[in-house]
């Protein structure tokens, strides 16, 4: 529907949003980080705080398995899969090697059970059986992984398999991975996952002898950082320490990406660096959250007179501390909308402007969709006005 400039509603909250890329953006020179690559950002606006040799295409070891967690969270959110669903495990699945299940060919486990493995014990066998289930070959998921890769703007990035295992034109770079990792953390169901510290599952087959799996997280800032609540670690010989690190304090959810780190202590504390940055010198300003309702507006010609309109996903700024009362808002809306129209359907934008110059912007959608009134209907309604 085309917007109508015939009321543009403007919200002056007598904020001036001060950043841009270039003034958020920390040079190495500023400090460093003991890594090959690493990159910090906000996880709600995707801007980047900090980055050193972010576009070096790396392997990535288990942080891959960020982009099959992806997948599979896509494929449950469009009704393809669900957490019940059972997973029979093949024998191409079974021989992974490495972190794992354990798991043995035949035996059965729900999407709930190999998540919960890939989030806490970097199952490669669950990686595999995940991907055999959801598109039928490893190959296919992997695949669809390189396709979701070049949706999100991953150039860096080529996958080769959905867990990591050293495989010959398997990389990534820190930018890309936090791409991903931002993508991933959209999903509210995940961060039941990402946030387990220590759990336990039973694993073999029914007939035999079954072992009840210790599993603890292989991201220890899930236990000694205070707000940590995911992603995902790695390791490879060639790819080293790395990891990919969330946490939230206020509002504020920074995304911290760490390759090829010496050893694992480098890796957790150089991390844990970034993010005491990030928290330190930034805050999070929500303008708008998802679904949030914005203005209720006047319908013409509908069965319904009025409808909620909201925006279509969260809207935040990135501010540098102490500069939180400094954000311009506008709503645009028109004065009404004619039916007939369906629900998500663009009415309206809130814009977050910096001085005259637009640092960001969010639809604003209808709530439910209204159709066309017909005659009875309008009938119905002029009579009920005359007798008011």
């Amino acid at each position: 529907m085309k917007l109508k400039s015939s009321k543009i509603i403007v919200f002056s909250i007598c904020f001036i949003l001060i950043f841009s890329n270039c003034c958020l953006l920390v040079s190495a020179q500023d400090f460093d980080v003991n890594v090959r690559a690493a990159i910090l950002i906000d996880a709600a606006s995707g801007r980047i705080i900090y980055e050193k040799n972010s576009h070096d295409k790396l392997p990535p070891a288990s942080v891959t398995k960020v982009m099959t967690m992806l997948l599979t969270m896509e494929a449950i959110d469009k009704g393809a899969i669900s957490l019940e669903d059972k997973v029979l495990i093949s024998d191409r699945a079974s021989s992974m090697g490495g972190s794992q299940l354990y798991l043995e060919p035949g035996e059965e486990k729900t999407i709930d059970q190999l998540l919960k493995g890939i989030a806490v014990a970097s199952a490669n066998d669950a990686c595999v059986a995940l991907g055999e289930h959801i598109s039928g070959t490893e190959e296919m998921f992997v695949k669809k992984m390189n396709e979701k890769a070049k949706k999100l703007g991953m150039k860096d990035t080529q996958f080769m398999n959905t867990n990591g295992l050293p495989q010959e034109g398997h990389y990534t770079s820190a930018y890309d991975i936090s791409l991903m990792s931002q993508e991933l953390l959209k999903y509210p169901k995940i961060h039941d996952y990402l946030s387990i510290w220590m759990s336990t599952m039973k694993v073999g087959l029914k007939n035999k002898t079954q072992t009840n799996l210790q599993l603890t997280n292989t991201n220890k800032l899930i236990r000694n950082y205070p707000g940590a609540n995911g992603i995902k670690t790695g390791y490879t010989s060639e790819a080293k320490y790395c990891l990919s690190a969330s946490a939230t304090k206020n509002d504020l959810t920074l995304i911290a990406v760490i390759l090829g780190g010496a050893t694992s202590d480098i890796r957790f504390n150089e991390a844990k660096k970034l993010l005491n940055y990030g928290f330190a010198a930034y805050s999070s300003v929500q303008i708008a959250k998802k679904n949030q309702i914005i203005d209720e507006m006047m319908v013409e010609k509908g069965k319904e007179t009025k409808v909620n309109v909201v925006a279509k996903e969260n809207l935040s700024a990135l501010v540098k501390k102490g500069e939180e009362n400094k954000v311009q808002k506008e709503i645009i809306l028109p004065q009404s909308i004619k039916a007939p129209f369906e629900a998500n359907e663009k009415i309206g934008e809130i814009i977050l402007k910096k001085e005259d110059q637009e640092i960001g912007r969010v639809d604003i959608v209808t709530e439910r969709g209204v159709k066309r009134a017909n005659f009875l209907n309008m009938f119905t309604k002029l009579m009920k006005e005359v007798v008011q």
